[in-house]
């Protein structure tokens, strides 16, 4: 029995030791965060373990959490759901469950998180999100199912969103929903948000686009690949839900199979002279407001030949090995200042416990500079991926009250 009672008391002691973390006093049901995070931190040395035995890759164990959390969509008296396809993108049409009273409607097309990688409009705190959406704004969301790196990398899954976009923005196809041309919103989370900056700008810069967005909400985007080690990166490389491992690795494998760019990219070493040559969009120490910085100094990362990658070492040019580092698509903060001062006007959100804290924080400078509407949103007490943690057991007060603020602006802007 006593024998029993000490093996008890140190497995008792051993899980605690995994589960906790130091948790910065800030961050509200510190707990929680830690119980949540240790799910994720164990899938994610098993997805380690198995890439290293050659068993599965990384993503397609990680991939566990997006099934996990997928839910069967069903119509209800609100909403109506119906699964289809716009231009060969799947998308979830999410509309109003009651025929209406004539009048045209608002619409938000938006674009899941996962890092390009992970995630799906299906899964539960989207789908909550959607039918939120739909109730409080009547609105009609499009849910974009936009194919997913490491099998479809940059810039694949940009490209299916922005066709699906196209195709709903097309004057026959919004009459089919009653939805008025002149109150169209494109958002998204994390690689979303992402997703939904490049769309916008990409929008802004097709003469034949005839329906414009009014308004974009990008929420803890990821907009820039060039520096990975601004204040935020360094503040919050160990924070849960998104260490910059993590962030990396998503970075990564959007744009190769190449494993030699994570190591580069860790040590911020990945740069080639093309893409230095843009540095200036993404530098800190001009775009990020003094109470951001703390006590960090600013060093330009350096253009490298040798973290170009498998086609630099092998001779190539290493300005050509990545392109996709310096495209914008990519990267939105590497967008000129002359193809920003067209966007719509902007929500962004940001979290202080977030390695994306300082893009979404530059992106909103830089979008104000430029002469854009913007409505800036910083959480003090938030980390990255609150908003989605509002299925139990993982629900959080925070992301409630994130969610209330983000459709209550979209629905005063929209």
């Amino acid at each position: 029995m006593r024998s029993k009672c000490i093996f008890l008391l140190v497995l008792g002691a051993i899980t605690a030791y995994y589960i906790y973390l130091p948790i910065p006093g800030e961050i509200e049901e510190k707990w929680k965060l830690m119980i949540t995070d240790s799910f994720f931190r164990s899938l994610s040395h098993l997805a380690d373990l198995s890439e290293l035995l050659g068993m599965k890759d990384y993503m397609g164990v990680m991939m566990f959490i997006t099934i996990a959390e997928s839910v069967v969509l069903v119509t209800d008296e609100r909403v109506q759901v119906t699964e289809e396809v716009f231009d060969g993108v799947q998308v979830v049409v999410y509309e109003p469950g009651h025929g209406g009273n004539g009048e045209l409607r608002r619409a938000v097309i938006y674009l899941h998180g996962g890092g390009w990688c992970l995630g799906s409009s299906r899964m539960g705190p989207y789908d909550l999100l959607a039918r939120k959406m739909v109730s409080e704004l009547d609105a009609v969301v499009i849910s974009v199912e936009y194919r997913l790196a490491p099998a479809h990398p940059f810039p694949i899954p940009f490209e299916d969103v922005y066709r699906g976009l196209r195709y709903f923005l097309q004057r026959h196809v919004l009459a089919r929903y009653s939805v008025d041309p002149g109150r169209i919103a494109v958002s998204g989370d994390s690689a979303g948000g992402n997703l939904a900056a490049a769309v916008a700008q990409q929008l802004q810069q097709d003469p034949d686009q005839q329906v414009a967005l009014k308004a974009q909400a990008l929420l803890y985007p990821v907009l820039q690949a060039l520096d990975l080690n601004t204040p935020s990166y360094q503040q919050n490389q160990d924070m849960p839900i998104l260490p910059k491992t993590l962030m990396v690795r998503f970075w990564s494998e959007y744009f190769t199979s190449d494993k030699s760019l994570f190591r580069a990219m860790m040590t911020n070493s990945h740069n080639s002279p093309k893409s230095a040559g843009l540095l200036k969009f993404v530098n800190w120490s001009s775009h990020l407001p003094e109470s951001f910085r703390g006590a960090y100094r600013y060093s330009a990362p350096a253009a490298s030949v040798s973290a170009a990658g498998a086609a630099a070492a092998a001779g190539g040019d290493p300005s050509r090995s990545i392109p996709a580092i310096a495209d914008p698509r990519a990267s939105p903060l590497l967008a000129p200042d002359g193809s920003l001062r067209p966007l719509p006007k902007a929500y962004i959100l940001t979290c202080e416990y977030d390695v994306l804290r300082d893009d979404g924080v530059m992106y909103a400078t830089r979008l104000r500079q430029a002469g854009v509407n913007v409505t800036h949103r910083h959480y003090s007490a938030g980390f990255h991926g609150a908003l989605m943690f509002t299925v139990w057991p993982a629900d959080f007060q925070i992301a409630h009250r994130m969610t209330e603020d983000y459709v209550a602006w979209l629905k005063e802007n929209l």
